[in-house]
């Protein structure tokens, strides 16, 4: 049963191409959520974390509405081909490391699960791998090939997006033409083996040297990158599901080879809504390590980095998340990160204090006007921004109660206490710091040891200085001393 009132497939897209409209919740038991997880060849980017917190969001909501909810999220184990000139990623990095394929995934999938973890966010019902599904991609591709849409070339299989966009709209969810994507195309290998530069490979003839290779139909080889998660979705949500998400850089060619794989194999349209969460930026520009702006969720929560004063709690990052629209552009900056820690702050300690509020004879606030613009605000496309802004109100009255400026009953006080520690912690998801207060502990002994440092260094003892200065360095933290100030981070 679908979730979401019924639209056509026009409706859809027009809806996508601008803005989704309202959701509108119906009576349905079950929910099927497809999102597209990490290739795990190297530590999750702080773009990545923003996009599972954003899917943890709404999958927390729809459990909270009442939803059996199915989340599928899969793990690429076998790296992809960014194209068919190129080795796939995980390949290139086991190589370089001159280790097994199989060692870079299980170190960077703990390493995925540890950082979504510090996040807080739910694990997903099913974590499937393309490894573990290649006899579920043999069977589309072989659907594929049934279909007409698929064929084989020199032990190679593409996809024909030609044929396929002379019935169906190659490009319908991107809002791109066909002739457009022609015209952008540029020679790659493998190209001569293709009836058309735009056709993609559904598996792929694995040179000699090549690592990751199995046994097919067509030849010895490795399936392409967009198969996995067709293949996958359709297993444990049915050819047909409610929601497929990922970042805004699926949308195409992913998301759209996702699409043309449905049609092709299955007949039918294989979502009924695509959500897209939207790029970072840091200090307005777009994040890249060359260029100083990267940033990881490790160096966010030490604070190792030149562009930040401090290390930040990850309810802290969670919460700065939330506080802007997953359709949105986010910038990270260290100021905004601040503010960020000084709301959540505010709001958990109203949320603590909620415990210890009085009932009274009489209310002076309507509760469920209150919590329906809260649940208005999240059945609006998961407005999570003005849900939060509407928590701020209940923080406002909490504060006004404590100081006996306003009041409730015992009955809506129970409501307003339920309500809101249950929307904080279930749907927002933040929890009281996970290290805040060790974090603030380490702030005021290191306070200490720099003015200590200081005023050995203003009785000349430079000896005293280094040697405080060279101890912390080796328990992890780096002193600076600037023109604001000493600061520290942490390695």
């Amino acid at each position: 049963m679908a979730i979401f009132a019924a639209m056509s497939e026009l409706q859809v897209y027009n809806t996508l191409s601008r803005k989704l409209e309202t959701f509108q919740p119906i009576n349905a038991p079950f929910v099927g959520m497809y999102v597209c997880g990490p290739t795990v060849y190297s530590e999750v980017h702080i773009g990545n974390v923003r996009t599972f917190v954003s899917f943890d969001l709404i999958y927390r909501y729809l459990k909270f509405l009442g939803y059996k909810v199915r989340y599928v999220r899969n793990i690429t184990d076998v790296g992809h081909l960014l194209d068919d000139s190129e080795e796939d990623k995980i390949t290139r990095k086991a190589r370089l490391e001159n280790i097994e394929p199989m060692e870079v995934v299980q170190r960077y999938t703990v390493d995925f699960h540890q950082t979504m973890q510090a996040f807080n966010t739910l694990s997903p019902s099913i974590e499937p791998t393309a490894t573990g599904h290649l006899i579920e991609q043999i069977d589309l591709i072989q659907r594929i090939v049934d279909s007409g849409l698929g064929y084989e070339s020199n032990g190679s299989v593409y996809f024909d997006v030609q044929a396929y966009n002379e019935k169906e709209h190659y490009g319908i969810l991107s809002g791109r033409n066909i002739e457009e994507l022609i015209s952008n195309t540029r020679d790659t290998d493998g190209q001569e083996d293709k009836r058309s530069p735009l056709d993609f490979a559904i598996w792929k003839k694995a040179d000699p040297q090549h690592i990751m290779k199995w046994p097919s139909p067509w030849s010895v080889g490795f399936p392409g990158w967009h198969l996995e998660c067709s293949a996958m979705s359709t297993k444990y949500l049915g050819t047909t599901f409610d929601i497929h998400g990922g970042g805004m850089d699926l949308k195409f060619p992913h998301h759209e080879c996702e699409i043309a794989q449905a049609k092709a194999g299955y007949g039918h349209e294989p979502v009924k809504y695509w959500l897209h969460t939207n790029m970072l930026t840091f200090n307005g520009r777009k994040m890249a390590k060359s260029e100083g702006t990267g940033v990881t969720p490790r160096q966010l929560i030490t604070g190792d980095h030149p562009l930040l004063s401090q290390a930040y709690d990850p309810m802290t990052i969670r919460f700065f998340m939330l506080q802007a629209h997953y359709r949105s552009t986010l910038d990270f900056s260290d100021e905004a990160l601040q503010a960020a820690d000084k709301g959540y702050r505010r709001l958990m300690q109203a949320i603590a204090d909620l415990d210890t509020l009085q009932a009274s004879q009489n209310s002076s606030l309507n509760v469920a006007e209150l919590t329906d613009r809260v649940k208005a605000a999240m059945d609006d496309d998961f407005n999570s921004p003005i849900a939060i802004a509407h928590c701020f109100e209940a923080v406002k009255w909490v504060n006004l109660m404590k100081e006996g400026k306003e009041s409730l009953n015992n009955t809506d006080l129970q409501s307003f206490r339920n309500f809101f520690k249950e929307f904080v912690a279930e749907v927002l998801g933040l929890t009281a710091a996970s290290a805040g207060e060790s974090v603030d502990k380490i702030d005021g002994l290191m306070q200490m040891l720099i003015d200590m440092r200081q005023q050995a260094k203003t009785a000349r003892d430079f000896a005293t200085a280094d040697s405080i200065r060279d101890q912390l360095l080796e328990l992890g933290f780096v002193i600076k001393d600037g023109k604001e100030g000493t600061t520290y981070t942490m390695k």
